[in-house]
């Protein structure tokens, strides 16, 4: 599927997040939730600097979503977020009931780059998304997008 300018405008301010994660010492990841009429309703950064490893704003998105909104407006709602969620994101997304998620790159190339530089692999599989919620309706990559993640994910490890 192509990406609309929409979409493209949500992933832009997801790698502003990102990139104020890695300013902040944090791993470069930053996820919007927007409203089925184009109103961003939530929008965090990775927080596992500090020893939370569970600090991902996916599952901050997923949280905010089960306190603030009822199951049609999630189901209505989409998440875009700079990489493809991990299991335990893309778990809670299917737990709560979320719509549709877009990202920048995919959990396969985010490992591809960390092979290539040398990183060792996290120690949760790199599923899809869909892998581990089969109905899920999900978007990505973004190639216009990719060169500009993949940098903040190489400054990471620089």
């Amino acid at each position: 599927m192509t990406l609309s300018d929409t979409d493209l405008t949500h992933l832009r301010r997801c790698i502003e997040l990102a990139r104020e994660a890695l300013d902040d010492g944090d791993e470069p990841f930053g996820s919007v939730l927007v409203s089925a009429t184009g109103e961003t309703l939530f929008e965090d950064r990775n927080h596992v600097a500090h020893g939370d490893a569970t600090r991902h704003p996916e599952f901050e998105i997923s949280r905010w979503a089960a306190m603030n909104l009822d199951a049609q407006e999630r189901a209505a709602a989409t998440v875009y977020t700079s990489g493809e969620h991990c299991p335990m994101c893309s778990a809670s997304h299917g737990w709560v009931g979320l719509g549709r998620i877009v990202y920048v790159a995919s959990s396969r190339q985010l490992s591809g780059w960390l092979r290539e530089w040398g990183v060792g692999p996290s120690p949760v599989a790199p599923l899809a998304i869909t892998d581990v919620v089969p109905a899920a309706i999900v978007d990505g990559p973004a190639p216009e997008l990719e060169a500009e993640i993949r940098e903040l994910h190489r400054r990471r490890f620089a």
